[in-house]
């Protein structure tokens, strides 16, 4: 038998093969049955990632959450179980992935940031959307968390009506952006409009306007961002405090890199895309572990103040300082 820990491990050691044969190949007195029957009989949970995470975190009133989705790409696969096609952002087309629905708590742009809670999408498995699962999550975040944080960032997929009003509800702060076909009213007499329809000038460019969304049964202030090539992100949120302008929602918007970099590091160097086990339990188990193997790395980079990725890479430095100096596979040269 073996241990979470172990496992964890081997996820953090291994270069590039992240299988049940590898492990067992590379670790004494240990069988390809063993680590696959560890896989398939564990019950890891989101809340494991809390537990391993909490004491981790830098929170305050400052920090936010921020909601995010990602794809495991298992293009190639046939037999698993949680696989699903799903749109993949990064090929711009429909791919066959194991999703994620991510929160990643903020200590803010310049902070550090940890993941805290996570799903896994396969509606045929639960019957839950993308919005269910954002709903459940935010709930914990409520009843369970006690984070001292009551701000929130997500991109237009979650900016539904329901998610608005659950979290205005609990006296929570979000910021998101919209797609430009969303209707929004100046007052009533002009009704409702696209946002694309709506004209700016330079004061409200910088202090934003208060529209009634759509079906939305509270204020929102909505700002107009236009990047140096032309694009626009309409962003809004619900706090109406006048120090909340531009540059504060633009603050706010940009924050939401830091979860593209952890699902960045996540997928590059937990192996989280690797697992080959058929079960969609094996499968749950090893993502539940890679979560936790990216939590270890982090720690261990801030201890040692190095990047995630240069600590695994250093992993492998006297590897190469060795094969360079006396090369087991030489070359031949004419």
């Amino acid at each position: 038998m073996i241990l979470s820990h172990e496992y964890i491990e081997y996820l953090l050691s291994t270069p590039f093969n992240y299988t049940c044969t590898n492990m067992a190949e590379h670790k004494p007195n240990l069988s390809h049955d063993v680590v696959s029957d560890f896989l398939r009989q564990q019950r890891f949970k989101p809340a494991d990632l809390w537990a391993v995470v909490k004491n981790q975190i830098d929170d305050s009133e400052m920090a936010a959450i921020i909601v995010d989705d990602s794809v495991q790409d298992k293009r190639y696969s046939f037999f698993i179980e949680l696989v699903k096609k799903q749109y993949s952002g990064n090929e711009h087309g429909t791919v066959k992935v194991i999703g994620l629905v991510n929160f990643v708590h903020s200590a803010g742009n310049d902070g550090d940031f940890w993941p805290i809670d996570y799903r896994i999408y396969h509606p045929d498995t639960d019957g839950k959307t993308k919005n269910d699962h954002f709903e459940e999550m935010f709930m914990r975040l409520v009843t369970h968390k006690q984070l001292k944080t009551r701000r929130i960032l997500f991109d237009t997929w979650y900016a539904s009506v329901t998610n608005l009003k659950l979290i205005h509800r609990h006296g929570w702060t979000f910021f998101t952006t919209l797609k430009s076909n969303r209707l929004v009213s100046l007052d009533r007499a002009t009704g409702y409009q696209h946002l694309d329809t709506l004209v700016f000038d330079e004061k409200t460019l910088i202090s934003g306007v208060s529209v009634k969304l759509k079906e939305v049964p509270f204020l929102v202030k909505l700002f107009k961002i236009v990047a140096l090539n032309g694009d626009i992100d309409w962003v809004i949120t619900n706090d109406l405090d006048v120090s909340v302008n531009r540059f504060v929602a633009e603050l706010a918007n940009d924050n939401r890199w830091q979860i593209e970099d952890f699902h960045r590091g996540f997928k590059q160097l937990t192996g989280s895309e690797k697992c080959q086990c058929r079960k969609a339990r094996s499968q749950r188990n090893h993502l539940a572990c890679c979560y936790q193997a990216w939590v270890s790395l982090k720690v261990k980079a801030k201890q040692t103040q190095q990047t995630i990725c240069s600590l695994r890479t250093s992993l492998f430095t006297d590897y190469l300082t060795y094969e360079l100096a006396k090369p087991r596979i030489q070359a031949i040269i004419a």
